[in-house]
């Protein structure tokens, strides 16, 4: 069996990625897969012992993963999953292969619950920011995402959803635990303080409007 033309596949998710992301999606961007998300995969794909066509295909997983951005924001996973079962054929990709593909790419989807080895490994790749030194920057362009699709935050409503979701996420696979879960940790407790403090300071413009 013929194996499948990577690089086409690769080329062809940057190329969309690059020309068709509206300007409003700051965080769901080119960068997030090219720089992020596809190193982050690599990475554990070599420390959990993911090799050959398996890691093949969780390499084409993570450039497409994003991919649905380009036809919709909600339900995003399903539309790039589906984009890749209408384009991979044509890179020599075997249905079996592009099935493996699509599971990967809705194991991002929120709450996470992947089954096979790459599927967690994808799903920690995607949210390996949480425990990056590059938190803070992404936090802000996720932000300024949300808020050009739902409208301005209050700090009390963005950090309240930040911490939620920390609070309520895992890495599932035991390098991601080894090498983000600790900064994630120090990262929750910097946001329940910032919490905290724009909390504080509703209530304080609060009492000054009232008096």
């Amino acid at each position: 069996m013929t194996e499948p033309d990577f690089e086409g596949a690769r080329a062809y998710a940057l190329k969309r990625l690059t020309r068709e992301l509206p300007e409003t999606v700051t965080y769901h961007s080119l960068q997030h897969t090219r720089d992020d998300v596809v190193p982050a995969a690599e990475r554990l794909a070599q420390a959990e012992g993911v090799k050959g066509e398996d890691l093949l295909l969780l390499r084409t997983a993570a450039y497409f993963h994003d991919l649905g951005f380009v036809v919709r924001r909600d339900e995003h996973e399903q539309a790039g999953a589906e984009i890749a079962a209408q384009v991979l054929p044509a890179f020599g990709y075997t249905p079996e292969q592009i099935e493996k593909i699509r599971r990967m790419i809705m194991a991002t989807r929120i709450p996470q619950s992947p089954t096979t080895l790459p599927e967690q490994i994808l799903a920690d790749a995607d949210l390996d920011t949480l425990g990056s030194d590059h938190f803070w920057k992404h936090s802000e362009k996720l932000r300024a995402e949300n808020e050009a699709f739902d409208g301005p935050m209050s700090d009390v409503q963005w950090y309240t959803t930040q911490v939620v979701f920390i609070e309520n996420h895992r890495y599932w696979t035991a390098s991601a635990r080894a090498w983000r879960e600790s900064r994630k940790q120090e990262h929750l407790a910097q946001l329940r303080e910032l919490l905290e403090r724009a909390q504080c300071s509703a209530a304080e413009l609060r009492e000054a409007e009232d008096s």
